[in-house]
């Protein structure tokens, strides 16, 4: 390996981190699942937007998620579909807030309450139109016109990894007592702040033009 395709690597590695580990409604998601659920409902979200973020990466290393971005079409319906699921999860959490008890933390370990939560993921990331255009941004960097024939498959392993390493840290962080004690006491502001999110996030899908 040359040290410029290294360094092409590291370029696509670190716009990765940077696009996935900020704060975003899938982060949030899994932090308010890791401490209101538990670790395994959290890694299972985790996993879901994992799934979504490699879809999406397929796409893009096959061409069809350029030729979705050429479609306005497309990307509307994306647009739409994730605009109105983020709303979904803002009233969902502000219903949350409003409620006097807590939910158990044992509610969504169930095998079916574990496929609900990974299914929330999986639909998180697929019905996000920033992930179409951030892999096509990430292909474009990474996948030059002399790039060896093993760069592809470094950039999709490498990112499966990073990604795991995030999105799964995210729930085992958040799912440490300490954490859950935090949400205990401040549940309902901790919810309200998730319905702001999401349903900032899902207007802001909505009402974009691009």
């Amino acid at each position: 390996m040359s040290t410029i395709h290294l360094h092409q690597l590291l370029l696509v590695f670190a716009a990765y981190v940077i696009t996935v580990a900020s704060p975003g409604p899938s982060n949030m998601a899994i932090m308010g699942v890791a401490m209101n659920h538990g670790r395994r409902s959290a890694v299972a979200l985790a996993l879901g937007v994992v799934t979504g973020s490699q879809c999406w990466a397929l796409l893009a290393a096959t061409g069809l998620s350029a030729v979705l971005a050429t479609y306005a079409e497309a990307l509307f319906v994306i647009r739409i579909a994730g605009g109105l699921y983020l709303l979904w999860l803002a009233f969902r959490a502000a219903k949350s807030a409003m409620t006097v008890q807590p939910a158990a933390q044992s509610a969504g370990a169930s095998p079916a309450g574990l496929a609900r939560h990974y299914r929330r993921g999986l639909l998180m990331h697929l019905t996000n139109p920033k992930a179409v255009l951030g892999w096509i941004a990430i292909m474009s960097l990474g996948l030059r016109p002399d790039a060896p024939a093993f760069t592809l498959p470094a950039i999709l392993a490498g990112c499966l990894l990073l990604g795991l390493l995030i999105f799964v840290g995210y729930a085992f962080v958040f799912s440490t007592r300490p954490m859950v004690r935090a949400y205990q006491r401040a549940r309902r502001w901790i919810e309200g702040t998730l319905a702001l999110v999401f349903g900032y996030a899902g207007l802001r899908l909505l009402m974009s033009r691009g």
